[in-house]
């Protein structure tokens, strides 16, 4: 049986290219280049909670990162350095060796050096805590959005989510339907250029892991305003746009597992995120406005009020 030691050294010792000491000692060592700020978060993926039991450990290794890649985005820093915490049902090599194939592609497309973390035996998790740098005084904040502000999204939301709901037998997909909405749930593509584009040009960020509703909100609620948003100009996946019932509203409002960015800007910098979006290849869509009324108000393409109610995922619901 392959020891903790054997482990990390066969699947996620690699030479550190841009960290001063990487995986090996008690400690990694980064030294930040001048005039920058660390950009550090932290996230876990818990099987049955976050990820079905049997899930492609390849793609579990891509979320994994891409999920923390994707806060990273939001704060339009640069990603440089993880670690990685993994407890582990059993020393599966198998497993590893998808687990940490899929970790480290991405890893090795955003330069992003593996310095350290732990590994136990337990019920599976997977954490990551993900540094990177970003020029003092230009992160993105949820704090910075002011009334008259644009309200903007990229890519489009939902597709994740009508996925799972497919996967859970609650939803019938074609297989083209299908094989795209998992891809945005098992793959999520971090939106780090477009992020740090926006640098500068964004009054406020944040990425949409649990929904447009619940993290908008959480921007409003930072920034101490509120916000009128069009159903009409939120991008809805393509296999959501013909189905817009009540379960397809929520997930393109609520579903989570989009890791787009939503932001906020002046009107006058419009041109600039257009500009920002064309540069990166990430559509970007403009759906509301911010206004002095604190909550959130969603209008019907016939101008009335969207009544339904729909929430964000809540790790301690149900």
């Amino acid at each position: 049986m392959v020891s903790e030691f054997d482990l990390i050294a066969r699947y996620f010792d690699r030479p550190a290219r841009s960290a001063v000491l990487g995986v090996g000692d008690d400690a990694a060592l980064i030294r930040p280049a001048a005039g920058m700020e660390l950009a550090v978060s932290a996230d876990m993926l818990v099987a049955g909670r976050h990820f079905l039991a049997d899930a492609d450990p390849a793609q579990l290794g891509h979320k994994a990162l891409a999920v923390n890649l994707s806060d990273l985005a939001a704060m339009g820093a640069t990603p440089r350095w993880a670690l990685l915490s993994l407890a582990l049902p059993a020393a599966d090599e198998a497993w590893l060796a998808g687990f940490s194939q899929g970790f480290h592609a991405l890893a090795e497309r955003f330069d992003v050096d593996l310095v350290g973390g732990d590994t136990t035996r337990g019920p599976l998790n997977l954490s990551v805590t993900i540094l990177g740098e970003v020029p003092a005084g230009r992160a993105l904040r949820r704090d910075g959005a002011r009334v008259g502000d644009d309200v903007w999204v990229s890519g489009e939301l939902g597709g994740a989510a009508l996925g799972l709901r497919h996967l859970l037998g609650e939803v019938a997909l074609n297989e083209a339907e299908a094989a795209a909405c998992l891809a945005r749930l098992h793959v999520p593509e971090p939106r780090v250029a477009l992020g740090f584009a926006l640098g500068g040009v964004a009054s406020s960020a944040i990425d949409v892991s649990d929904g447009l509703v619940a993290d908008l909100g959480h921007i409003l609620e930072r920034s101490r305003v509120g916000a009128e948003i069009e159903l009409a100009a939120v991008p809805a996946d393509a296999a959501l746009a013909a189905r817009l019932d009540a379960a397809a509203l929520n997930c393109l409002l609520a579903g989570g597992d989009d890791y787009e960015l939503c932001f906020t800007a002046a009107p006058d910098r419009r041109g600039a995120i257009q500009a920002a979006g064309a540069t990166t290849g990430v559509p970007v869509s403009r759906i509301g406005r911010i206004v002095a009324v604190p909550g959130l108000s969603i209008r019907r393409p016939d101008g009335s009020l969207l009544d339904m109610e729909v929430a964000g995922y809540d790790h301690f619901a149900g």
